[in-house]
């Protein structure tokens, strides 16, 4: 990866270390909940922070409202370059559980508690959590815009869509960032990846750590990764970074140890040849 590529700038304004970290996993388990160690939940962003993490992702539903709160505690007043990234229109019934809610009383409602919660004036980067099946996502972001427009979110972004959803979209209001399920196994999205990069809208891969087959010890991922006295994990997002100067990987965990391996993946360097057998194993 060239010096060139280490960062991208979120709405062409923004500049972010593209290996960022996910907000996700601070909180109990299936994400509903306390942590089991708020300390250590909090030394983990104080931490991510301290490596260079400028970029961080949330959402109001991880918990619901523990992840953002954490982040206030944890990191409030900000450092100076440091983007929190936030969503809304996901509820929650219980562990594990999500229902999209994306009426825009609900939504507007939701950008006031994450305000609150995360100790700021302003929310660098809202992204609307999923589209409501019940709700033209016009009238959704039409009140995402009035609140674009009064200053308390800057920058707008979606998640878990298709290209036509994204078009849609940016009819009413500019979109600057998608975040879709991607990695080196899972490539149901490459279209939307290339419509990111053609239109340099950052493209923000959840589940960022290929799964299955293909990560097994043998494998084609274990067999490169051991060439580069790296973790399977670490490829995982070392390949994501090469893959397009448009992806912000944000892998997450609840552990300082486990923060400290994964922020190694961005000084791996990926062959062509590397990156092709990679490709090849996946398909």
């Amino acid at each position: 990866m060239s010096e060139t590529t280490k960062t991208f700038r979120i709405g062409g304004a923004m500049e972010v270390n593209r290996l960022g970290f996910g907000a996700m996993r601070i909180t109990g388990k299936g994400v509903w909940g306390e942590p089991k160690d708020p300390a250590e939940a909090k030394r983990v962003l104080q931490r991510a922070v301290e490596l260079g993490v400028n970029f961080i992702d949330t959402a109001d539903s991880y918990g619901p409202a523990v992840s953002e709160r954490l982040i206030g505690e944890a990191l409030s007043p900000y450092a100076k370059g440091v983007i929190v990234a936030t969503k809304a229109g996901l509820t929650r019934q219980g562990p594990d559980l999500w229902r999209p809610v994306a009426r825009p009383e609900y939504l507007q409602q939701q950008v006031e508690m994450s305000l609150r919660l995360l100790q700021t004036d302003v929310i660098d980067l809202w992204q609307l959590h999923r589209i409501d099946p019940k709700v033209p996502v016009e009238e959704s972001l039409g009140i995402i815009a009035r609140l674009q427009q009064q200053g308390k979110i800057r920058h707008v972004g979606l998640s878990e869509v298709k290209v036509p959803e994204i078009e849609q979209a940016r009819k009413v209001i500019e979109i600057v960032s998608v975040q879709n399920l991607y990695n080196v196994g899972d490539r149901q999205h490459e279209d939307v990846l290339d419509y990111c990069e053609a239109n340099n809208i950052a493209f923000i891969p959840w589940f960022p750590v290929a799964a299955g087959k293909l990560a097994q010890p043998g494998g084609k991922l274990d067999e490169v990764s051991k060439r580069h006295g790296a973790t399977v994990a670490q490829l995982s997002v070392a390949w994501l970074l090469h893959r397009s100067p448009v992806m912000l990987p944000i892998p997450g965990t609840s552990s300082v140890a486990h923060l400290e391996e994964n922020m190694q993946a961005a000084g791996i360097q990926l062959s062509t040849v590397e990156m092709a057998e990679i490709e090849q194993a996946a398909k």
